[in-house]
Formats: structure tokens, sequence, C-alpha cells
């Protein structure tokens, strides 16, 4: 039966009823996690163990009362007789594990519980063990009450039977209003196989516009955190996304499927040591992030390094001196150097293995000697002005500063590497007083976080996922392969829609700079969210762009485009928007940066007043072309493509993703002639 049947049914009713008994038992596990951490609270353990425990409990009572309201459950599979592991059973499936009772055989199956897999992955060719599967069809926005169940599908996959779900269509093309919603009832195999990749495999994921790969890199996110909670709450685990507007509209989908408190953030937010107050010419902002400049900041820290000058030490210590030879210290620093450890972990040896040479000299002497014996000469003057003069304590900045403030100091690690004129774009027009002073730009917070990054490792994660991974430069791939020394990334992207002067041109390279040579490359080509004509205007740019990647295909048939040559572009833009509103939905207004205001103006005037693009929700978004990537509108109006393209060096690609912004209809307002 379907959501078109007129009659609701007594499986209907049942099936209603069966959600008021998952949604009474949710209500009496948020009670009861409640009621635990207070039990929590009053076991008398160790602090440390009280600690943890109350931790793990808060924040299990903390996702519960935050999962947003919605229907419990969006499918459900019948299996066979003859399954081998679950003859006969069947088992509802929603965004989170909901029972009566821990013990108990689940109400609710998490969409995640490997039991699950088989709603995503069987068919009529491959049904395991699956006799029916079961669609549900939901008002839309239903905040979850059992009335808005409004319809139901059957596929009896074990009788070879299998056709287009309609409930499953209606959902993908629901109109997009708000922020980003989770896809857990609409997952595609060759999503669900990204989805559930081994903890341990970095995956890359190469995907069209449309495709789904935001979506499949924050399923993945929550697929791990509940797969492997341990290990990645005391890991932690990181979404990188490209801007502060994108990770606004990717917010709740976390908190929807029951995982809250995972950090989003940008790599600027989490490389920023000072606010960023100076900008960089173009130019130097390239050289910034190129990969040269790795090995640049490496020879500038480590020449600080040096025997020159190197003599005795002699430490007193009550009635006895010791002294350590200059060859036996030069040996010493030597070593370590050869060993290319982080620089604070360096220096740190050299002090450690010239304490053990004057311990065992006094130890000839005084027999074995108490660790208090080592942490004070450890500290002592000789000692510690020895390290100054060979392994100096620095700061990122002050390194950074003196390569960029003086062409001595830059030519002198940067030969061979940079060209005269490379190095003359480096230095600054006016060097600051001091490092303490300088106005450093975004670029310049990439080159310390990599000094940062090889003076002391900074704290890792066990997994990030890496949205828009394309437009990253190898610097600041660098950073984030630092953050993921000993765990794993989803990247996340498309080539095509580079839009950095130093945007990827070929994933290889790119995963090599991430420290992922060996992740694999899986494309995602087949289109659940743009309209096939869409798609097919945006494929019109593809050879203008300098990648590979396979033109992405479409499943949605339905779909407006139009194009609306005009000689009045804000007059015809308004006649757009307002013919837009007459459907439901959102509606992206999208122009070139520099017409932003004209664009604005023209539709204040007429009334319609837009609103920016953090304002999830509204119906009238007017939306930069920088910042229309990652986003999404029911009803897109592009505003003159050939400025979008013109206005920066790999405009093409910024035009390609404005256009396949639309989930519906596409409106194209153009004077002059269209670039494709």
């Amino acid at each position: 039966m379907t959501s078109l049947d007129p009659a609701l049914t007594d499986t209907l009713h049942s099936e209603r009823a069966y959600h008021d008994t998952c949604r009474a038992a949710l209500a009496a596990m948020v009670e009861g996690a409640a009621e635990q951490v207070v039990i929590g609270e009053d076991v008398s353990a160790s602090g440390a163990d009280a600690e943890v425990l109350g931790h793990r409990l808060r924040s299990q009572a903390k996702a519960l009362r935050e999962l947003p309201p919605g229907p419990l459950f969006f499918g459900r599979l019948d299996f066979a007789g003859t399954d081998p592991e679950h003859g006969g059973q069947n088992y509802h499936v929603g965004r989170l594990r909901i029972t009566e009772d821990p013990a108990a055989p689940p109400l609710v199956a998490d969409w995640r519980a490997p039991v699950s897999r088989a709603f995503y992955q069987a068919s009529a060719r491959d049904p395991r063990g699956v006799e029916v599967r079961r669609r549900f069809g939901w008002a839309p926005g239903s905040r979850g009450e059992s009335a808005d169940l409004t319809g139901l599908e059957d596929e009896h996959l074990g009788r070879g039977a299998s056709r287009t779900s309609d409930i499953l269509a209606r959902e993908i093309e629901r109109p997009r209003v708000g922020p980003m919603r989770d896809i857990a009832a609409t997952i595609q195999p060759e999503q669900d196989d990204l989805v559930r990749a081994a903890l341990a495999d970095s995956v890359c994921v190469q995907g069209a516009p449309g495709t789904g790969k935001t979506a499949v890199g924050l399923h993945r996110a929550a697929y791990l955190l509940y797969t492997h909670p341990k290990r990645l709450q005391r890991a932690g685990l990181l979404i990188l996304g490209p801007n502060r507007t994108f990770l606004h509209y990717i917010a709740e989908v976390l908190p929807s499927l029951g995982e809250t408190g995972v950090r989003q953030s940008t790599l600027l937010e989490e490389i920023a040591r000072h606010p960023v107050t100076g900008t960089d010419p173009a130019d130097t902002a390239a050289l910034k992030h190129d990969a040269r400049m790795a090995e640049v900041l490496r020879r500038a820290l480590y020449g600080r390094v040096t025997t020159a000058g190197v003599t005795d030490l002699a430490v007193q210590d009550g009635s006895g001196r010791w002294r350590v030879p200059a060859a036996e210290l030069t040996a010493v620093v030597e070593a370590v150097r050869s060993e290319e450890p982080p620089y604070a972990i360096g220096r740190e040896r050299v002090r450690t293995r010239v304490v053990r040479r004057l311990r065992e000299r006094a130890e000839r002497r005084s027999g074995v000697l108490p660790a208090s014996w080592v942490r004070r000469v450890e500290r002592a003057r000789p000692v510690t002005e020895h390290l100054d003069l060979v392994w100096p304590k620095v700061r990122p900045e002050e390194v950074l500063a003196q390569l960029l403030a003086d062409p001595r100091e830059l030519s002198r690690w940067a030969g061979g590497l940079l060209d005269p004129d490379e190095q003359a774009a480096l230095l600054w027009p006016r060097p600051p007083r001091s490092y303490k002073s300088a106005r450093w730009s975004a670029a310049d917070l990439v080159l310390l976080d990599e000094l940062s990054g090889l003076i002391e490792h900074p704290e890792g994660c066990g997994h990030i996922v890496v949205d828009e991974a394309q437009d990253l430069s190898p610097m600041e791939c660098r950073a984030i392969a630092r953050r993921a020394a000993f765990g794993s990334l989803t990247v996340l992207g498309d080539l095509a829609q580079g839009t950095t002067p130093w945007a990827a041109r070929d994933w290889s390279v790119q995963l090599r700079h991430l420290g992922r040579p060996d992740a694999a490359v899986v494309p995602l080509t087949i289109g659940f969210r743009v309209p096939a004509a869409v798609v097919a205007l945006a494929n019109r740019l593809l050879p203008r762009l300098d990648v590979s990647v396979p033109a992405a295909h479409s499943l949605r048939t339905d779909g407006e485009l139009r194009m609306r040559p005009t000689d009045d572009v804000p007059a015809t833009t308004v006649t757009a928007v307002r013919e837009a509103l007459a459907h439901e939905g959102s509606v992206g207004v999208v122009a070139a940066d520099a017409d932003v205001d004209a664009v604005r103006a023209a539709l204040t005037a007429a009334g319609l007043d837009p609103a920016g693009p953090d304002a999830l929700g509204a119906r009238v978004t007017l939306v930069p072309a920088t910042l229309a990537k990652g986003l999404e509108y029911d009803h897109v109006v592009a505003v003159e493509p050939a400025a979008v393209a013109e206005a920066e060096e790999r405009g093409a690609h910024r035009l390609y993703s404005v256009l396949t912004r639309a989930v519906s209809r596409l409106d194209v307002v153009h004077a002059r002639p269209l670039p494709f």
C-alpha cells in the first residue's frame, strides 16, 4: 500500500499505535537517564572513577534531552523465517535505539546497528534475508505526532519484487527550508558503504553536486561515534567546514542523529594563534600556502641548533664538581638532531642526556643518587645556559617574524627553494618593531601553525571529517595531517568546485599533503538533489575546468530550468523572485560579490527584504557567490553568470558551484552572453 491510499487501514492504525508505544518508551528513557545521573553522583568511588561515570551519564542524558522532535522510525524490516540470524523477526528502524528495558529487544533499532544495514542494502536481487522492507511516509515538518504518519509502502523483496519508492522519492525531493537535515531515511547503497567504512580507513569522496557527499561525511561521523564511542570520546572527532555559514547550515544534522557535543569548526579557527589583522597580496598569499614553505620553515627553525662555541660543562653540587667535555656535549647535540624529533622534545632530550652523563660521573663517587638530585641538576644554571646556547627556546612568531622582516635571513634559509622574486614577495614592506606588534594575515597563521607543529606536535583527533577539501592549500593540508597523525580522515570534495588559487587539481596530490597517500578515492556521480536539467546545464561548464572528474547524472526528472535574458537585470531578478515565492520552499538569490549590494537594493525596494546567508529558515536569501558553496535552496536565481565567472581566477569553478545549489528550480538572469 502507499500513502496515496484514501483509507487508513488497520495496518496504518497499528503502526500509529506502535509509534505511541515508542514515544512513551523514549520518555521513560529520558526520565531514567536523568535519574541515573542523580544516582551516579551519589556513588561512592574514587574521584577519577566518579568523574568518568558522571561525565558518561550526563552525556547520555544530555543527548536524549536534546534530541530534536520528529518521527521515531522511518522504516521496518521483516525477515524471512529461513534467515539464520533474524528468522521471523521484524525491526523498526529509526535515528536512535528505543527500548523499554536495556536487556529487552529494541522497539526501534538504531539506523547504525548491524541489523539495520539491510534496510539500505537489501534488494530484489540480494534480499539479505529480508522478506518485506517497509517505508513510512510522514507529514512534512512533523514533530513526531503519531497522527502525522500518513502512509507506508511495502517492498516484497522475498518475492523478487522491486520498484521505485514513491515515499523515498518524495523525501529526497522535499523542499529545503532551514538548515541541512539528516538523510538517515534515504541513504543509498553506495553511500551506506562509505558511511560504514572502518574507523582505521581514510576515505576520499569525489562527489559531484547533489550526490550527498557532505551528508555522507556527517553520517559517517555519527556511525563511528556509535561504533567506537569510548575511543572517539577519548581521542575526539572533529568536523572541519570551509566557513561559519556552512557550519551553521549543517549544525543540526548530528544532533538529529543523537550525537551532541561534536566539535564543528573551520581550519582557521583551529590554527588561530592570533586574530587576523593583516592582509596579503594574492601572489604573496599563494607563496605562503605553497608546500615549499614547509622546508623553508624547517630550515629556519632547526638552523638555530648549533654546536659552535660549545665548551666543557661543569656543574657544582655540594662538595662535588662534575664535568662533561665539549666533544661529548657536541656529540649529544648531533645525535639528537639526527633523530629529527619535534624541536621542543629535542631540547629536552639534550637536557636529559647531558644530565645522565653528569649523573654517571657523580655516582662513580657517591653511589646511586635520588630522583631529587636529577631534578635539581636539570634546572642548574650551567645546564640551562648550555641548552640556551645549543638548542635555544623559540616561539613560532619569533622565527616567522625574523624570516619575513630580514631579507638576509630569508635568503639564508630559502635559497634553492624560492627564487629572488619570490623571496622579495614574502618580505614585509614595513617590518614591525617586534613580532609582538605584527599584523598577522590568514596565510601567516598557517605558517605559524607549521612552526608550532615542528616545535611540539598538536593534540590530535581520532577522526576528522574535512569538507570542501579541494580548496585546501598544501600548507593547510599539512595542518590537518598533524591533527590526524594517529587518526583517520574522511575527505569530502569536488575538484570541479575548487575555487581558491591553490585548489587541488588531482586528489592524489592532495591526499599526499594530507598524509594519506593510500586513501581510496570513491566517486559519487548519481545525484539525488539537483534536477537533471540543472545538472546538464552545469555539465556544460566541465570542459572549461582544468580538472578531470566524471560528469554528474541526476535521478531527478522533475524540476525547472528557465533562462531569462534581459536588458534590466535588477528588474528581472525581482520578477524571478516573486514568481519563485509562489512555490513552496526556500529561494536563494546568488550574485557575484561585487553585485550583491545592487541586487539587495533592488529586492528591498520591491519589498522582498532578503536575508543574509546565515539566516536559516528565511524564504528569500541573498548569497554572495563566494559563500554559496555547500548550501542548497529549493529555488535559485543565479544573477549574471558572466560576472561570477570573471570575478576571480577560478570563476568558472565558482559558477559551476553556484548553478548546482538549486534543488527544484533554477532561473538564470543575464544581460551578457553566458560563459558556457
